[in-house]
């Protein structure tokens, strides 16, 4: 987990890490298949125990470049858990009404509740990353967020919920590579946007939000994790043993049964 972890206060220059990162993996894919299984089991376990207990509330922040794995992460980490208690949470562009308020209102709405699991496909981060880059707000405005996202996930925190921030990490070549796959696969059209062009010729001004977001933001209390991800296999197994680590060390309980069920007789 540490070796991913951005420490508070530490400035990030992503230069310094390899989106091709295995973590010197010798097993490779077949290995990190049957580890990713164990690991779902074991996620099924404690999610179930979680939302039994009814008493921590995890809230998972994804973040990433177009085509960096958010639903295909959430997909393989998160299969087989029941979907009575997880749940995740889509931000694209605001809606006028969301536009009339301040740009956490949208999110507050879907911060998790206790025994469920929350997963931010996209975040309030959009907020310090494409509304930097796009120009949308003047650089005093975005500027002051870094400090209102970490009150606002402070709070959270102190109100009980357990924040891991994951910050799924390619290379610009591998962005090329899984765009002109989009292109190439019939089935995989209709996820083409040209847009994305448009975003992608932007790659060094989002590495430098990402950069200070990264920087400004990793707490004690929301810990912010680059995970290399031009390997698929190794990146779902990074956030899932992240994932499953986190929610065993809350060392949670199931609730009391209640008194006498021994004598109970079912007819």
């Amino acid at each position: 987990m540490e070796q991913h972890r951005v420490p508070p206060d530490t400035p990030i220059d992503l230069g310094q890490w390899d989106p091709n990162d295995t973590g010197g993996s010798q097993g490779g894919k077949a290995e990190a298949r049957e580890r990713l299984s164990q690991l779902n089991k074991e996620l099924e376990r404690l999610q179930e125990l979680l939302y039994a207990e009814h008493k921590h509330k995890i809230l998972v922040v994804l973040q990433a470049m177009d085509t960096g794995g958010k639903d295909s992460t959430i997909r393989h980490v998160f299969e087989g858990v029941n979907p009575q208690g997880v749940r995740v949470a889509n931000f694209k562009v605001p809606t006028p009404k969301e536009l009339d308020h301040d740009y956490l209102w949208r999110v507050h709405k879907e911060v998790p509740g206790k025994g469920e699991i929350v997963i931010f496909n996209r975040s309030h981060y959009e907020d310090v990353l494409v509304v930097r880059v796009r120009n949308l707000v003047p650089p005093k405005v975005w500027g002051k967020r870094y400090d209102h996202i970490n009150e606002f996930e402070k709070m959270l925190a102190e109100e009980g919920a357990t924040i891991l921030k994951f910050f799924l990490y390619i290379s610009l070549d591998e962005q090329k590579k899984r765009l002109q796959k989009r292109l190439d696969d019939p089935c995989k059209r209709w996820k083409f946007n040209a847009a994305d062009l448009k975003e992608r010729a932007l790659w060094p001004e989002y590495m430098r939000a990402y950069e200070d977001a990264l920087s400004k933001t990793s707490t004690e209390w929301a810990p912010w994790y680059i995970v290399p991800a031009n390997h698929k296999w190794y990146r779902n197994l990074v956030v899932a043993n992240i994932i499953v680590e986190t929610l065993q060390r809350l060392d949670m309980r199931y609730p009391e049964e209640a008194e006498n069920l021994d004598n109970i007789v079912i007819a």
